[in-house]
């Protein structure tokens, strides 16, 4: 049987509620009533939504909800704000916490009017209530959040102020409990956000550090020392230039006068911070985060990491925070600093700038090797580009001549418009380029520049493998028929609607989630969020692997039975060259792709980078040579093109009266119908012979 309650669970008011035998049911099962067994299969609430009861709180503040419904509370005692909760399964979730412990909250709204006198008294009182309710602080977002906010005003406040060592301890003592080991779980929470202010206070809190330590000023020279961090106070000159902060060395050489330097070693903000170059996201912090601060401008700064892991497989980076980067959220950034040993464990950095440094460990090769590749990518869409204009040229000049039946005629489509989408490809590829710059790329131009190059690719891809059909066409099925209308209908449709579905469908499902194009500045699919280069990968991988089938279809059908039984001379010569385009093309562009992958595993390996893009960014020069220039009656029908006489006098076209002379037009017709074509070439009064026999 069904008990069902007719309340609506809407009305948070009133608590539906089935009573038996003076206890309250709430759940299925079985039930004696007048020594008869009675089986309860549900109780419902409402309309039969799967609802959650406040009875499955601890306070039953929450009311009775249906499947999805949201609440909106109070804080506990001792906090204010507001947590929201999400009826899931039964059960109230939590969304969001928003509760700032009381204490924090009053010491925030106090803090938006510091002056500078009040700061050495107010940081105290930061430092106590920090200290005093650390173990509420380091589970609470929104609580850290608050801090961050109040230690960037102190900063901004302490702008008149000199800071001596005791106010820099009260500050560091907030900073110390905000960043403890405990309160991991709450900046993964924090960074991975979508409230743009929340996602800001990891870098936010390393901004108010670097306002903070250049407000000590003077020749105090002092440590500070706490269980996430340490600060050295020192004061260099040029024959004692080098100072010492937990492992790291910092070393100042060409010093003329002496220097007040602060340096901050954090131990555990390398977990906080997020991990993100503008090349990548995959990288990992090996080292600890050293802020440097001076007292005067420095050009040159040696900086002495150990590596926190031994990670040989990976290239290290010297970087520092750049606080514009990702729309002003902050990422680490190798501008202005370099790796100069790379030994035992040990990192050395010089840059030509002081802020907050560290060490990345990344899977993507140095620099200077991306420079090399880079290289070799431009220079080989340049050919690429050249072969494939010289390439629909030859098809131009050749089209008459080499389109005598429906198998050459489609078969010269199809080189055309894989001609065609390369070229348009590698126009977008350069486009891509263009809009990418080093602080990232500009979204809307990186989306179309990426959606047309992923729509080209791919239809270049579907002709080849319309080429592949063809072939198998003509080979299987020999004494069918298709007209030509009919197979331009076919191949137009193949050929471009199906990239054009799974283009479209790629950015729209990816688009609106922020996942369609890399995070860095390329102009390319994205592979670690959203894995949309798949949409890809998958089709051409699929192609390669039909065009092999049909390779091997082919070839057992010409070793039972020569081409040439059913087919004419230019069937078969046809048939013989689609053939030959494919098994050469086909495994080459699927060789390339197949080292694309390859880069998805291992991205650290230089030679694949190498093999990759010499391979892909050479793709039209492949089809000029493969697809055209191989054909020996194309290049019969090239040679016998006629060759314009050229002469000095009545034998050229008049560029006055705007017509040819009637003798030059005889020379032309019979010169046309004769296989060895002899050119008159005259100047003044000499003049030169040359023969073309072909």
């Amino acid at each position: 049987m069904e008990l069902r309650c007719p309340i609506s669970p809407s009305d948070t008011a009133a608590i539906p509620q089935w009573w038996f035998n003076g206890g309250q049911l709430t759940n299925s099962g079985r039930y004696v009533i007048s020594s008869r067994d009675i089986t309860v299969n549900n109780v419902v609430l409402g309309d039969g939504d799967i609802s959650c009861r406040d009875t499955e709180l601890e306070d039953g503040r929450y009311g009775v909800g249906k499947q999805g419904e949201e609440r909106t509370i109070g804080c506990e005692e001792g906090k204010v704000g507001e947590q929201k909760y999400q009826c899931n399964n039964r059960v109230w979730t939590l969304l969001e916490d928003n509760c700032v412990l009381e204490v924090i909250k009053d010491l925030e709204n106090n803090s938006t009017s510091l002056s500078g006198e009040q700061v050495p008294e107010f940081v105290q009182e930061l430092s106590t209530a920090t200290q005093a309710n650390s173990g509420n602080i380091v589970s609470s977002p929104a609580t850290i959040t608050s801090i961050v906010a109040i230690l960037e005003n102190i900063a901004e406040a302490a702008s008149g102020l000199e800071v001596n060592q005791e106010v820099m301890g009260g500050f560091l003592d907030a900073v110390d409990v905000i960043v403890s080991p405990s309160a991991n779980s709450t900046w993964s929470t924090l960074n991975s956000d979508t409230n743009q202010t929340r996602k800001n206070v990891s870098s936010n809190l390393l901004r108010s550090m670097e306002t903070m330590s250049a407000r000590l000023v003077g020749e105090e020279t002092f440590e500070i020392v706490r269980d996430t961090l340490a600060l050295n106070k020192s004061v260099v000159t040029s024959a004692s230039n080098t100072i010492t902060a937990n492992s790291s060395e910092i070393e100042i050489p060409q010093l003329l006068d002496s220097t007040a330097v602060t340096v901050i070693a954090f131990f555990t903000l390398n977990t906080i911070l997020r991990n993100r170059t503008e090349q990548s996201e995959d990288t990992i912090i090996n080292g600890q985060v050293v802020l440097v601060n001076t007292s005067q401008r420095i050009d040159n700064i040696s900086l002495t990491f150990e590596q926190l892991n031994d990670t040989d497989q990976f290239t290290p980076l010297c970087v520092f925070w750049n606080f514009e980067l990702f729309n002003k959220t902050g990422g680490w950034d190798t501008y202005g600093c370099e790796v100069k040993v790379d030994v035992n464990s040990t990192i050395t950095c010089e840059c030509n700038h002081t802020t907050s440094f560290s060490i990345l460990m990344s899977p993507y090769i140095p620099e200077d090797q991306r420079n090399a590749l880079a290289i070799i990518t431009y220079i080989g869409v340049g050919i690429s580009m050249g072969s494939l204009v010289i390439c629909l040229l030859i098809e131009i000049i050749v089209w008459r001549a080499m389109t005598t039946n429906p198998t050459a005629y489609m078969r010269h489509v199809c080189i055309v418009n894989i001609a065609v989408c390369l070229l348009n490809a590698d126009i977008w590829f350069i486009v891509g380029a263009a809009v990418s710059n080093k602080d990232g790329a500009v979204l809307g131009p990186c989306t179309a520049a990426t959606f047309f190059a992923h729509f080209f690719y791919l239809a270049m891809f579907f002709w080849m493998l319309l080429s592949a059909l063809l072939l198998l066409y003509r080979i299987v099925w020999v004494f069918s028929h298709i007209s030509k209308l009919a197979m331009m209908l076919i191949g137009f449709f193949v050929g471009y609607g199906g990239p054009l579905i799974i283009a479209v469908v790629t950015v729209a499902s990816t688009a609106g989630h922020g996942g369609y194009i890399n995070s860095n500045q390329t102009c390319w699919l994205n592979w670690d969020k959203t894995k949309a280069l798949l949409a890809f990968v998958i089709p051409v991988l699929f192609i390669v692997a039909v065009n092999f089938c049909i390779m091997i279809v082919v070839l057992i059908k010409m070793q039972r039975r020569g081409v040439g039984d059913t087919a004419q001379n230019d069937e078969k010569h046809n048939l013989k060259v689609i053939a030959k385009c494919v098994a050469v093309l086909t495994p080459l562009f699927g060789l390339t792709w197949g080292f694309g992958i390859g880069l998805l595993i291992a991205p650290d390996v230089f030679g694949l980078h190498v093999v990759f893009a010499f391979l892909n960014s050479f793709q039209g020069f492949f089809i000029l040579v493969f697809g055209t220039l191989l054909d020996k009656k194309l290049r019969t029908a090239l040679a016998r093109r006629p060759v314009f006489s050229i002469s000095g006098s009545g034998q050229t076209r008049s560029t006055s009266h705007g017509e040819s002379s009637s003798s030059s037009l005889g020379i032309f017709k019979r010169l046309k119908r004769r296989r060895g074509i002899h050119v008159a070439v005259s100047s003044g009064s000499s003049s030169s012979d040359y023969s073309v026999n072909t």
